[in-house]
């Protein structure tokens, strides 16, 4: 088990769960750490048809809150909503962060998770739709980190683009330039792309940079 994950589901299911005032004693769930959950996620991370939403995503999501999720206001809610912000993806479908937010909402009130606990996670994975400007601290804090692959090194960045474009391998070549130019477009006009000032100090000017490189 890679240390890093096993110390941050821990610290995040343990703070959860342990606010929960509705689990039954005895609960499976509780008494099992919600391994039997952390496995799950990590094998749907490991599915053959992801290239960047794997494991490594995770890994530098959880790294990167490691640093700076003492910004957050409720941080273990929100590494609770990156272990599940990519849990289900389907290339070809739609609505993964609505089911991935679903299924954590589930997954928590089953543990005995106070309501309110779990809609806020809930709400925290949809907001990485990233189709808004993230409201709340934690929001902000949550989608900075989603979207730190932007700012990465030169190779990171590259290496993230390449992986981009074999999970959709079976679109045309000219569609995916296209429509990917769209989507980087949208981040690099936005006034602000990092809503964090010590993640915007830190990414921001590489993050466009990349992007312009990128779209060409």
């Amino acid at each position: 088990m890679n240390a890093l994950f096993e110390r941050s589901w821990q610290r995040a299911w343990s703070a959860l769960v342990g606010t929960g005032t509705d689990a039954p004693p005895g609960d499976t769930l509780r008494t099992r750490d919600g391994q039997a959950l952390r496995d799950e996620l990590l094998a749907r991370y490991a599915e053959p048809q992801r290239k960047y939403h794997t494991r490594q995503h995770l890994e530098e999501c959880l790294a990167l809150f490691d640093e700076v999720g003492g910004l957050a206001a409720h941080p273990a809610e929100v590494e609770m909503a990156l272990w599940f912000h990519d849990a289900i993806y389907d290339v070809k479908g739609s609505g993964n962060e609505e089911r991935s937010a679903d299924w954590a909402h589930e997954a928590l009130l089953a543990a005995g998770v106070a309501r309110d606990i779990a809609d806020r996670v809930r709400q925290l994975v949809l907001v990485t739709k990233h189709d808004g400007v993230p409201a709340s601290v934690d929001e902000q804090v949550l989608v900075d980190i989603d979207l730190a692959i932007l700012g990465a090194e030169r190779p990171r960045f590259d290496e993230y683009e390449r992986q981009i474009r074999d999970e959709y391998g079976y679109v045309p070549g000219f569609l995916f330039r296209r429509k990917r130019r769209q989507i980087l477009r949208t981040f690099l006009d936005r006034p602000v792309l990092y809503s964090t000032p010590a993640l915007r100090e830190r990414l921001d000017a590489r993050a466009r940079e990349n992007l312009r490189r990128a779209i060409g």
